[in-house]
């Protein structure tokens, strides 16, 4: 098995339109990942304004209130799930994007 980030955008206009179940539909992916052990991590984020940039290359040590790149989309939650493959793990991420009713990032991990 492979491992993918699942990445949920939200943010402008065009990135959510409120289906009214996302609650229970998102649930309802959760479990059907649970119950196949094709889930690994999933999790909402706060919003970017309560972000940090940290660099401390050379020890510089600093610290920037704010997300490290400002617009209208962000990344608002995501999973990080196992699939056998590519073409698996699209399927999954159109059923999530579908799930949570926003646009959704794939990405695979580099873990072979």
């Amino acid at each position: 098995m492979k491992h993918y980030l699942l990445s949920v955008i939200d943010g402008s206009p065009d990135t959510h339109i409120d289906s009214g179940t996302e609650d229970t539909d998102i649930d309802r992916f959760n479990s059907r990942l649970q119950a196949t052990k094709q889930l690994l991590y999933a999790n909402g984020l706060a919003s970017p304004d309560r972000s940090t940039v940290i660099d401390n290359r050379g020890g510089r040590g600093v610290q920037v209130p704010g997300p490290l790149v400002s617009g209208a989309e962000y990344v608002a939650g995501f999973w990080i799930v196992a699939a056998p493959d590519h073409d698996a793990a699209l399927a999954l991420a159109a059923e999530g994007s579908k799930a949570c009713n926003r646009k959704v990032e794939l990405r695979p991990f580099h873990d072979g």
